[in-house]
């Protein structure tokens, strides 16, 4: 300006054109300046919506028989026959496999042979007692002779019906060399084949009982105190999107698998027939949120000397004004924000750096077109 002036001075007789050509040289640079400084800039917002009060919790596992029966000979043997398969139905009383039953033959007729001789032994003791009887009727004999020969009549029935249980017992082994099901079910394991030697007790066949069926998951220990037995879930099929069934928790175990860290849940489902074993299931419960967290993409976050901050829309001046926030955690969807924010705050999500205290903007539209993930619930993306 002082240079402008020197020249206004040194050309006096055309002062006044150029004095109006200066004046409206200036006006109109205001008027640039002013246009410029009125430019609204349109922006890129994301809307916080309210958080949820609960969450879902979702595990997959397979559908199995709430019981499941270990069959195994009641005997030791070699197996000489396996009548099922893995996947057939069995019925209460249906032999399953057999083990070799010739030494179990042989031991009834060693009862049965001991049983004979104890029978003779007891009819000949018995023509004793009753010789002794009527000679000491008769006083031909004396009282301690009826004595023994009483007692020796005793003896002789007793070892009798030894050998009667004993033969009873060979028998009951020698029906144990069939396995049969002791309920109606599914066929579900074979332990063992034609050929092998199984002791007492040693399973070789795995029934899986008609009736009930429930869903095996695996939780980790950190959720394992939202379940509960009695808590209600929702079971959903891979197979069938379309079926979903009402569940209840059943048992929860009581420690955790030492490989896995993780605990045995069961959880028992109506009878449906569309259910089959071996299915796989998606369970759901909902669980109580411990943190209301938002998250906001990472464009949206901003600094303010050491303070984080967001810069927020006033819908009503169409302005940005910025808000200092808490952020919790940075995950790979976004920054979690623990304070700061609430239900209905507009959040300028990109382009942060062009923003200033007041500074106008425009917002492309007013639906929201796209939900910004939160941490434990939602919010929603306008443009």
């Amino acid at each position: 300006m002082s240079s402008f002036s020197s020249i206004i001075g040194r050309l006096p007789a055309v002062g006044p054109v150029l004095l109006v050509t200066a004046t409206l040289g200036l006006a109109g640079c205001s008027q640039e300046k002013a246009e410029v400084k009125d430019i609204i800039r349109p922006v890129k917002v994301v809307e916080i919506a309210k958080v949820h009060d609960t969450r879902t919790l979702s595990y997959s596992g397979s559908v199995r028989a709430r019981t499941e029966s270990a069959l195994a000979f009641r005997v030791n043997g070699k197996i000489t026959e396996r009548l099922v398969d893995i996947g057939q139905h069995v019925a209460s009383g249906d032999v399953l496999a057999r083990i070799d039953p010739i030494d179990y033959d042989l031991s009834v007729k060693s009862a049965q042979a001991a049983l004979d001789a104890a029978e003779r032994q007891v009819e000949t003791v018995e023509l004793a007692r009753k010789r002794a009887e009527q000679l000491f009727a008769k006083n031909f004999a004396p009282k301690s002779q009826l004595e023994q020969a009483i007692l020796t009549y005793d003896q002789a029935v007793a070892t009798r019906d030894s050998a009667l249980s004993t033969l009873a017992q060979a028998k009951n082994q020698v029906g144990y060399t069939d396995l049969k099901a002791d309920r109606d079910g599914i066929v579900t394991t074979v332990s063992a084949d034609v050929g092998q030697v199984v002791g007492s007790g040693t399973p070789v066949v795995t029934v899986a009982v008609d009736g009930e069926k429930e869903v095996l998951i695996a939780v980790p220990e950190m959720e394992i105190a939202e379940f509960k037995p009695g808590k209600a879930v929702k079971a959903g099929f891979w197979s069938d999107d379309a079926l979903a069934l009402d569940g209840k928790v059943r048992e929860v175990a009581g420690s955790a698998d030492p490989q896995s860290r993780t605990f045995a849940v069961r959880v028992s489902l109506p009878n449906d027939p569309r259910v089959l074993l071996g299915m796989t299931a998606s369970i759901e419960a909902s669980a109580a949120n411990e943190r209301q967290l938002v998250s906001i993409p990472l464009s949206a976050l901003a600094e303010q000397g050491t303070q984080s901050i967001v810069w927020t829309v006033d819908r009503g001046a169409d302005t940005v004004h910025a808000r200092p926030i808490k952020v919790a955690e940075f995950a790979a969807d976004g920054v979690r924000v623990a304070e700061g924010l609430n239900p209905g705050d507009v959040v300028v999500a990109a382009g942060t750096q062009f923003m200033t205290e007041n500074l106008k903007v425009k917002l492309a539209g007013e639906t929201a077109l796209q939900s910004a993930s939160a941490a434990d619930g939602d919010a929603k993306q306008v443009r």
